[in-house]
C-alpha cells in the first residue's frame, strides 16, 4: 500500500506533527508514504514527490511550519489540472491521499473523491472555521500567540494612556479574535459575524475613560465590517481560490484612525500578521495533529474515503468531506456576548 500526503493553504504550527503521525501510522501497517511538496502544486505536471520514512519525520513533532512546503494552488480551477492530479495518482502508484488543510485544500480533496480518487482529510486552519469539527490544527497555537501579545500590549497601552487596536487573522469567522480577546482581556472584540458601528465602540471607550480606565485594547478580525465606515482594499488582489488579499485591507489601521478622529484618544495599531502562524505548536495542537493524522491513515485502512478526521468533544470521528466544505463554521455568539461582560 502506498499513500500520499500533502499540506495545503497557509502554514501553521502542528502540520509537521500531523505529517509525522501519518508516516508513523502507515509504517505501523507496513505501508509506504510519499509526501508531495508545496500543496496541490506537488501533484501537477510530473509531480514533486518525496518518499517519507520514519527517520525523515523524527524530531519534527515540535517544529512549526511544514517540511513538505505549502501553497494556495487550486487545481480545481482548470479541468486539465485535475487531470494532472489524477495522472500523478497513477504515476506514483498511490492507493490513497491524505490532504492536510482547511476549506480550500479540502474542497479539492472532496472534488477528487467525487471524481473517483481515494482521499481523506485532516483539519488544519488557524481560523478554526471548518464545519463538522470542534477544533482545527493551528488554532490553539495561534490564539496562544494572540493572548501573549495582548498581555504585553496592556502594559504599554497603560503606560501611554492609549487605545491599542490589534488586528488578528479571521476572514469569515472571528474565532481567533474571540478566543484570543477573551483570554487576553480585550476591551472590545470586532468580528466578521457581527457588524458593530464604530460609534458604539467609541461610546464604550468614552465610558471606560469616565470610569478611570485610561487605556484600552481593541481586537479586530481582519475580515470585520462596519456599517458606519468603509474599509477599502488597496488593489483588490486575490489568491488562487478567489479570496481577496486581506493583508491589503488594513482594517486595523482604519479602525484606529477612526477611533482617534472620533474620540480624540491617542490610538495605535498592531498587526500580528504572520506571527500568528509561526513558532512551535502548543501541547493541544501537537495532540490534535497526532490523533487526526493517525486517524486519517486508519480511515484508509478501513476504506472510509471521502472523510475527514474531526474532533467532536474528546473523540476523533470520521465526517464526510462534502459536509465539511459545504459551509463555514462561524463563532458561537454566546462567546462573543460573554466578552461584552468585561468591556
Amino acid at each position: 500500500m502506498r499513500i500520499g500526503v500533502l499540506t495545503g493553504g497557509g502554514d501553521c504550527p502542528g502540520l509537521n506533527a500531523a505529517i509525522r503521525a501519518v508516516v508513523r501510522r502507515a509504517d505501523e501497517y507496513g505501508w509506504h508514504t510519499i509526501g508531495f511538496l508545496n500543496g496541490w502544486a506537488g501533484l501537477l505536471g510530473d509531480g514533486m514527490p518525496r518518499p517519507l520514512e520514519p527517520a525523515d519525520v523524527s524530531g519534527i513533532l515540535g517544529l512549526g511550519g511544514t517540511i513538505l512546503g505549502t501553497s494556495r494552488t487550486n487545481p480545481a480551477k482548470e479541468p486539465e489540472h485535475m487531470g494532472e492530479v489524477a495522472a500523478n495518482f497513477e504515476r506514483h502508484g498511490l492507493d490513497a491521499l491524505v490532504a492536510i488543510g482547511g476549506d480550500d485544500t479540502l474542497s479539492v480533496a472532496s472534488k477528487l473523491f467525487d471524481s473517483g480518487l481515494k482521499t481523506v482529510g485532516v483539519p488544519k486552519t488557524m481560523d478554526n472555521d471548518l464545519s463538522e469539527t470542534d477544533f482545527c490544527i493551528g488554532f490553539n497555537s495561534a490564539v496562544t500567540t494572540v493572548t501573549d501579545a495582548l498581555d504585553k500590549l496592556h502594559t504599554t497601552a497603560s503606560s501611554h494612556h492609549r487605545v491599542m487596536v490589534v488586528e488578528v487573522m479571521g476572514r469569515d469567522a472571528g474565532w481567533v479574535a474571540v478566543f484570543g480577546g477573551l483570554a487576553g482581556g480585550a476591551d472590545y472584540i470586532l468580528i466578521p459575524e457581527v457588524d458593530v458601528p464604530l460609534d458604539k465602540v467609541c461610546d464604550s471607550l468614552r465610558r471606560r475613560r469616565q470610569r478611570g480606565k485610561d487605556s484600552s485594547i481593541i481586537v479586530v478580525s481582519e475580515g470585520a465590517k462596519f456599517p458606519d465606515v468603509e474599509v477599502e482594499i488597496s488593489d483588490g488582489a486575490t489568491d488562487a481560490f478567489g479570496h481577496v488579499r486581506l493583508d491589503r485591507r488594513n482594517v486595523g489601521e482604519t479602525v484606529a484612525r477612526e477611533i482617534e478622529r472620533r474620540t480624540g484618544f491617542e490610538t495605535r495599531t498592531t498587526v500580528l500578521g504572520h506571527l500568528q502562524r509561526g513558532g512551535s505548536p502548543s501541547v493541544f495542537d501537537r495532540i490534535l495533529a497526532t490523533r487526526t493524522g493517525a486517524a486519517s491513515v486508519d480511515y484508509v485502512k478501513e476504506g472510509r474515503f471521502g472523510h475527514m478526521a474531526a474532533l467532536r468533544g474528546t473523540e476523533v470521528v470520521p465526517v464526510p468531506l462534502r459536509s465539511v466544505v459545504a459551509r463555514t463554521r462561524t463563532v458561537d455568539l454566546d462567546l462573543w456576548e460573554l466578552a461584552a461582560t468585561f468591556y
